[in-house]
């Protein structure tokens, strides 16, 4: 029974790092830079869940995120001449490579990311409700 709200935590920590990578892609739809000050686009990130949240000792159960990868799909392009990033010669000359993020998928998988935590919520809050009950009744 104690597995059902394990379960669902895995779930709501799950879901958690999926909305910091969302608001992280979203922070960064305009970075063209990296840290270290070179003309190099944010790439965005992508969260990869496995169902089974072995690290929890759940056998199997839940869900668990192994790893944030960077979506490798291709940078977008814009033609901005006046951009200290833009390319200044050659065939690409005038265009600036922008980060891969598009806020409108960005903003579906947030509401897709917040409803997933609500449902997990729920779960929790259904299963202490049947604890409750079930200690009224032996009690």
């Amino acid at each position: 029974m104690f597995s059902i709200l394990d379960i669902s935590a895995s779930g709501l920590y799950a879901q958690r790092v999926r909305m910091d990578a969302i608001a992280n892609n979203l922070a960064n739809v305009a970075t063209t830079r990296d840290a270290q000050g070179r003309a190099n686009p944010y790439r965005r990130q992508d969260v990869i869940f496995k169902v089974g949240a072995t690290h929890l000792g759940l056998r199997g159960e839940g869900v668990e995120v192994p790893v944030v990868i960077d979506d490798p799909s291709p940078f977008r392009r814009e033609y901005k001449p006046e951009h200290p990033d833009a390319v200044r010669e050659g065939p690409d000359a005038g265009y600036v490579l922008l980060p891969n993020v598009e806020p409108v998928v960005e903003m579906v998988n947030m509401i897709d990311a917040t409803r997933a935590y609500e449902a997990n919520v729920t779960v929790m809050d259904a299963t202490k409700n049947l604890f409750s009950s079930a200690l009224r009744i032996l009690a």
